[in-house]
């Protein structure tokens, strides 16, 4: 399998040189050059199987320069019970007879992104070997707030790599906020960002694409690589929880083997719905992709009308991993949608660079629609679907997954589509404990609370467990204080580097 650039800018590459780069040094990303497909005979004999055991079978047909052997190894060091305090990773939890909830947070950060960070160092670490790198790997993320705690916990004291990871100040949950700051590990920086997450973001990805600045870095004898998911290292393991909840689904006999299914995916950087089109791609029968967007809903508008614009408001919400205009995963979907046209995403990415927006062709749209609708959840939905779920299974979701089950109720009611549905639980409830025990006991709930006494609260009144990963948060000291303007993200590289 080789990989290729969505801007056809850059040559055909292995599998373990795209995850040590992370993105395409003169901009765009790596995709696979094909998609593989997996037969129904073949799916058929994955189900009743475990999740490391799908992992090879999904892994395998895209890391094709990595042994059978290297990618067990990886795959026993990251899904195991030591990491996942759930026997089966990811579990289906029943809502309803034509609803299942996939819990993506049981790994050590109590969100989804640890399905994907604790493979990732795995990957990279034999990517450095198998290229043959003699330079440092430094790994910077830029994260609303998920992303940058999982990608600490999964890169903490790997020899060889630096990570440092930037934030928006103020911007993410104060449990978000403390599980970055206390992070231990010899290798690990976190950095506040007065800024949103799009200035992070751009930030990153200026200096993943000056190329002087990296041959500078190259001399000081630092390589960059990424851990967000504009690396195909992170996106990839991602496809394996789709096949993994369908076949599951298959199993328990909930879904007729063939049988095709809806997935509702909250998303605001677009990775995690982009997996499950890789996963539609290769074969695994979905009916239709549902894109839930909070208010900041770049995507939703994009989806209904086919213009992109980020020229507008950037609102804070209790959705903040959410929160973001610039979605980076979009480009690899625009690829494929427009038949891997590289001139037409050049064109569109540009655009968006100088003018903030872009419009795509009907052709592209029309692909698009076939597979994908979208929509999106205010804050007061938001608020009043935790409540309502709550009230009506005894089910406790986070604001994140909040915001798809809003979206799926409304696209029920828009289409009458009742087909079988799995709708993605993006993080635990008590990641975003302020805002979920507000919406299920109202705002003198909260008041006078501290975020841990809150969480204490959320797990009385629910009968949960506090997720072990936030647990003790605020007996943890704070290791990581810098907090630096939006243009400093590069003179904080070099301070954190000593260059």
């Amino acid at each position: 399998m080789k990989y290729i650039s969505t801007r056809n800018n850059y040559p055909r590459v292995d599998s373990a040189e795209a995850i040590k780069m992370g993105m395409v040094p003169s901009g765009g990303l790596f995709v696979p050059e094909e998609i593989p497909v997996i037969d129904n005979k073949r799916l058929a004999a994955l189900a009743g199987k475990s999740y490391g055991e799908v992992a090879r079978e999904i892994l395998g047909l895209y890391l094709t320069d990595y042994s059978p052997g290297e990618i067990d190894d990886c795959i026993a060091g990251a899904y195991n019970q030591e990491n996942f305090d759930h026997p089966d990773m990811a579990p289906l939890h029943k809502l309803d007879e034509g609803t299942y909830i996939l819990e993506l947070w049981h790994g050590p950060t109590a969100a989804f992104k640890d399905m994907a960070l604790q493979i990732m160092p795995h990957f990279l670490s034999r990517a450095v070997t198998k290229v043959g790198s003699d330079k440092e790997i430094v790994i910077l993320v830029a994260t609303s707030g998920d992303t940058g705690k999982a990608a600490l916990e999964g890169f903490k004291n790997v020899p060889g790599i630096k990570i440092i990871v930037f934030y928006p100040h103020e911007g993410v949950s104060k449990v978000q906020e403390l599980q970055m700051t206390t992070t231990d590990g010899d290798n690990t920086y976190v950095v506040a960002v007065r800024g949103n997450f799009d200035d992070c973001q751009n930030a990153v990805k200026e200096i993943f694409g000056d190329e002087e600045y990296n041959k500078f870095l190259a001399e000081k004898g630092y390589e960059l690589s990424s851990a967000n998911s504009i690396n195909w290292g992170r996106l990839l393991p991602q496809i394996v929880y789709y096949f993994w909840a369908y076949l599951d689904l298959v199993n328990k006999g909930a879904v007729e083997p063939g049988g095709k299914i809806n997935f509702v995916v909250p998303t605001g950087n677009f990775g995690n719905i982009l997996a499950a089109y890789y996963a539609y791609r290769m074969g695994l029968p979905v009916n239709k992709l549902i894109c839930a967007s909070n208010i900041n809903k770049v995507l939703t508008d994009f989806f209904n009308t086919g213009i992109y614009d980020r020229n507008r408001e950037f609102i804070k919400t209790a959705s903040p991993s959410m929160d973001i205009l610039i979605s980076s995963n979009l480009e690899r979907f625009l690829f494929e949608a427009a038949g891997h046209d590289g001139d037409k995403i050049r064109e569109w990415l540009g655009q968006l660079a100088s003018r903030g927006m872009f419009r795509v062709d009907r052709e592209t749209m029309d692909e698009i629609s076939r597979i994908l609708s979208a929509g999106y959840a205010g804050e007061e939905d938001t608020l009043w679907t935790i409540r309502e779920v709550f009230r009506r299974y005894g089910y406790i979701v986070d604001t994140h997954t909040a915001v798809g089950l809003k979206v799926y109720f409304d696209y029920v009611k828009q289409t009458g589509d009742r087909t079988f549905t799995v709708l993605d639980a993006t993080a635990s409830p008590f990641k975003f404990n302020r805002a979920v025990l507000e919406a299920v006991e109202g705002p003198g709930a909260v008041q006078g609370r501290d975020e841990f006494e809150t969480l204490r609260e959320l797990s009385r009144i629910t009968g949960m467990e506090i997720h072990p990963g936030l647990k003790a948060l605020d007996r943890k000291a704070v290791r990581h204080d810098r907090v630096i303007g939006k243009d400093e993200v590069k003179a904080a590289v070099e301070e954190i580097l000593g260059i």
